[in-house]
């Protein structure tokens, strides 16, 4: 996008194209605008729209610009932070009732790419949390029963078992969460962008929100091109947030991430790594991440920018550790390369934030947008639609507040990533 192949990398490669959009032009009326054109803004414009309100979209760049066309894939079920530790952070009310929902917020991407035929690659193999050393083997074991008392379908494999599904013995043990899987996130953004089109959304693409006001009891958003009235505004533009809803970025700390995608592997040893097509992250501090695509190529991840001495840092790096976890692809050419933008909060947890009368929005999903994003955009249908008040969504409502020293956070996270790539940091 916007000529740069180290902005979506493979998933722009190989995504089926995007639904036609265009810029808005003019002035328009609406019962709902939404702002941001990913997972969570076209879920909700998706669940809107299939209940007969009028919706329109309103994304700066393109339908999945941001986070949710260029992150590793994984649909993974609650947040980095241990289930336990979450009711303490939010209380047992808003605690448990997040952990509920997303516990189970891969079930309804699987629901939603079965509906809608969505074409985006998706597994149902679970993934595999790989602990590294005997201290990631408790963290695994912690959280696996944590979850397993919630009921969440997830155990800890073995070391042989882990190697087996793997293909390499470079791990102590695994966590399998057969709640989630993999997909192809930017043909994921676009299939449901396709279907919230279809159920009668309007999209406007290249169309950024530059200011809003009040005029009675309806909202005015305008673009360079035009304006939409509505009575709701969704903020569903994280940590790519421009414009009037710039704090949203603002109150998250930059975290940057890469992914490298080899060639297609050859079919022999596709019948030893991954062969079950798991999507992989370890419990490192500066974690390393890997899955399978359709083709059979090997995307592999981690903390870092592709850019300035970041890309060839990185690159090295990632050649070096793909030998060490799989000397079969020593020497292995890479195909494509790419990176973006994680947003980090304070703790770690998302936040609802009520901006203003009849304006609403989530934000801060720290890595982890695909499921979360795709039921908060229908938490957030539901609550304008009134079948959720907001003493019954599963954050409370939290004010805006900046992150403190967030420019000297990001320049620390892409610094210390890039020098413990340098120094040869083992995977």
């Amino acid at each position: 996008m916007l000529n740069d192949p180290r902005s979506h990398g493979l998933w722009e490669k190989t995504a089926p194209a995007a639904p036609r959009t265009s810029a808005l032009t003019g002035d328009i009326a609406a019962d709902v605008v939404i702002v941001g054109g990913g997972y969570t803004g076209i879920s909700a414009a998706l669940h809107l729209t299939e209940k007969g309100v009028k919706v329109v979209l309103l994304e700066a760049t393109e339908v999945g610009f941001g986070g949710a066309g260029r992150n590793v894939g994984l649909i993974n079920g609650g947040m980095w932070v241990m289930p336990s530790e979450i009711p303490g952070v939010l209380g047992p009310v808003y605690g448990e009732r997040l952990l509920d929902l997303l516990g189970n917020a891969p079930l309804l991407v699987r629901e939603l790419v079965e509906k809608h035929e969505i074409d985006c690659e998706i597994e149902k193999n679970g993934t595999l949390h790989c602990a590294v050393g005997k201290a990631g083997l408790e963290e695994i074991r912690e959280r696996c029963r944590q979850w397993a008392e919630r009921g969440a379908d997830v155990r800890v494999l073995s070391a042989e078992e882990t190697a087996r599904r793997t293909g390499t013995s470079a791990y102590a043990g695994s966590l399998l969460d057969m709640r989630a899987g993999t997909l192809q996130p930017l043909a994921y953004v676009r299939g449901l962008a396709k279907a919230a089109i279809a159920a009668g959304a309007t999209i406007h693409t290249g169309s950024a929100a530059v200011s809003t006001e009040r005029a009675g009891d309806r909202w005015i958003i305008r673009t360079k091109g035009g304006s939409v009235s509505a009575d709701w505004i969704v903020v569903a533009s994280e940590f790519y947030s421009t414009g009037p809803w710039e704090a949203v970025r603002n109150e998250q700390v930059l975290l940057p991430y890469f992914n490298f995608a080899t060639v297609p592997l050859p079919k022999e040893l596709l019948k030893t790594i991954l062969p079950g097509r798991e999507g992989c992250w370890d419990t490192r501090e500066v974690l390393s991440s890997f899955r399978m695509d359709r083709a059979g190529r090997l995307i592999f991840g981690s903390v870092g920018a592709l850019r300035n001495t970041g890309l060839s840092v990185h690159r090295a790096w990632a050649k070096r550790a793909l030998k060490r976890l799989f000397p079969a692809l020593a020497g292995i050419e890479f195909e494509a390369e790419w990176y973006g933008r994680i947003g980090m909060t304070s703790d770690a947890l998302p936040r609802f934030h009520a901006f203003a009368p009849k304006v609403v929005g989530f934000s801060g999903y720290n890595g982890r947008g695909i499921a979360p994003g795709t039921v908060f955009g229908k938490t957030i249908a539901r609550h304008v639609l009134g079948e959720l008040s907001e003493a019954d969504l599963p954050l409370p409502v939290t004010a805006v507040e900046k992150a403190s020293l967030r420019t000297l956070k990001g320049a620390y996270y892409e610094a210390g990533a890039q020098i413990a790539h340098f120094a040869g940091a083992r995977v």
